[in-house]
């Protein structure tokens, strides 16, 4: 390996947005994350929607009163052919 080209690797405090706190290591001296192992849907058997911006509210808000209308509109007729011109 060369020298001097590779980052420092030290002992890495990670802070979760929940509270846990625990250490690792990495590149940086300090990591703070959204998400970890104690709070995670995957891990908690829990349902929860990360959603950062509101873009579920918004998209909720959006097609709220639409329902199934397209489950009940039915399938859109085929365009009527074009009437052949009689020429003779």
């Amino acid at each position: 390996m060369k020298k001097d080209i590779h980052p420092n690797y030290v002992v890495t405090a990670v802070t979760c947005g929940c509270g846990n706190k625990f250490t690792t290591r990495s590149t940086r001296p300090e990591l703070k994350v959204d998400m970890c192992n104690n709070c995670h849907p995957f891990f908690t058997g829990k349902l929860k929607y990360v959603d950062a911006e509101g873009r579920i509210d918004k998209f909720q808000k959006k097609y709220a009163g639409t329902g199934y209308a397209s489950l009940n509109r039915g399938k859109k007729q085929a365009a009527a052919p074009a009437p052949e011109s009689q020429e003779q």
